[in-house]
């Protein structure tokens, strides 16, 4: 070896190339939620493993909460949901689940301390807060957006959202989301957020809050969020992935 050469990469372990494999299937959704995986033989099978390289990859997505298994049955998918990290709205974060949504409140509102919060040149916000549910009615997220009252976003009240998302009617605002910070931690529900999530008082959520900027470094939505932890997971990647 010369000097000043570095040592060879060493290539990943097989039970990390079958984790990622099985980790990427579902939370892209590949594998739903409440879905049973190939057995450890046909997994075995499937990456050329040992049965037991498969047992150790499966107690560690276990221990991500993304499976649970049980004695003589298998192991089941037991996340419904992909990262908080995502460029789509929570509206499309949850995988394979047509979620309904119901608008609690939009209106136009003067937020002077929110202005001078994130720097925004007017005081006036549109006011959006929603409630989203899987299909059986069961709610899995409580929003809170203010985004400027500006363009059609100052119609939404009377005229509601642009293809009901609100992704689109930021595009048509010509707002769009370049970068932003996310703050996440875990935090009871008070007595009236409980109510509207059909949960009891106390019960722990992920409580994230997400301040968005276009390209301009100009406030483009600053959402707060309640979100069922069973459905929604935090993943932070740094470094460089190429």
């Amino acid at each position: 070896m010369t000097a000043g050469s570095g040592a060879a990469a060493r290539p990943p372990k097989k039970s990390t190339i079958v984790a990622e494999s099985l980790r990427t299937a579902i939370l892209s959704g590949r594998y739903r939620d409440g879905q049973l995986l190939p057995g450890e033989q046909d997994l075995a099978q499937r990456y050329d493993v040992s049965r037991g390289t498969i047992r150790k990859v499966l107690a560690q997505l276990a221990e991500e909460s993304l499976i649970n298994t049980r004695t003589g049955v298998g192991s089941f998918v037991s996340f419904g949901g992909k990262a908080l990290d995502q460029a789509l709205g929570w509206g499309r974060a949850l995988a394979g689940a047509e979620l309904t949504t119901t608008v609690l409140r939009a209106e136009i509102v003067a937020d002077p301390d929110l202005a001078v919060g994130v720097g925004a040149a007017s005081s006036r916000f549109l006011a959006l807060d929603r409630v989203r549910a899987l299909p059986d009615g069961t709610p899995v997220s409580l929003e809170r957006s203010r985004v400027p009252a500006t363009g059609v976003l100052a119609d939404v009240p009377r005229d509601g959202l642009v293809d009901d998302s609100l992704t689109e009617t930021l595009r048509r605002a010509g707002l769009t989301p370049a970068s932003g910070e996310q703050w996440v931690s875990v935090a009871a529900l008070d007595l009236d957020d409980a109510a509207l999530l059909q949960r009891a008082a106390g019960t722990l959520f992920l409580h994230s809050t997400r301040l968005v900027r276009d390209a301009r470094g100009e406030f483009v939505e600053k959402v707060v969020s309640w979100l069922d932890p069973d459905h929604f997971r935090v993943h932070i990647s740094f470094g460089d992935r190429a």
